[in-house]
């Protein structure tokens, strides 16, 4: 399994806007009018961070299987801190490759884009996300409770997870 982050492009629109309408099915939300004229703006800076966000594709093998983001909204986090965001299409989990992913990104956050500090949040009951980040080395810092919405309704409770640059071993750089 060779997997590999790239910049995503217009010829990826379909695929994405795809994966994307799959996922708002599942979440019973569906498309905001101009979602795809939106996506298309983001593949187009895609690569490089661009209104506060870098996003890049996820290959495995040459073949795109998903997405993955750091987000850095401005006046949002302080300068050196971004939140991670990643999605692999449908039928790709559970396989490592998210594990790998988000293992060259941090690399490539702390090496090129000077962050010292990654976060990411998750549903508490999404036992696969929080086995990656752990497994990787990543901190839980804490429980945020009722924090997002819920498709009941409801709110769920989010686990907060951080690395830091001093938490990687950087040696042989």
């Amino acid at each position: 399994m060779a997997i590999r982050l790239r910049p995503l492009g217009v010829d990826d629109l379909d695929l994405v806007w795809r994966e994307l309408l799959a996922e708002d099915a599942r979440s019973s939300r569906p498309p905001r009018p101009g979602a795809k004229r939106r996506l298309r703006a983001r593949l187009e800076r895609s690569g490089r961070f661009s209104h506060g966000l870098l996003e890049l594709g996820i290959e495995e093998d040459g073949r795109l299987v998903g997405t993955i983001q750091a987000r850095r909204p401005e006046h949002g986090l302080p300068p050196g801190v971004v939140e991670l965001g990643i999605g692999l299409f449908e039928g790709e989990r559970g396989r490592g490759v998210g594990r790998e992913a988000v293992a060259q990104f941090v690399d490539l956050l702390v090496r090129r884009h000077r962050t010292h500090r990654i976060q990411a949040t998750t549903w508490v009951g999404n036992v696969a996300m929080r086995r990656v980040l752990e497994l990787l080395g990543w901190r839980l810092e804490g429980v945020m409770r009722d924090f997002m919405p819920a498709r009941d309704g409801e709110l769920d409770d989010y686990a907060l997870y951080a690395i830091t640059k001093s938490d990687l071993d950087l040696s042989g750089a």
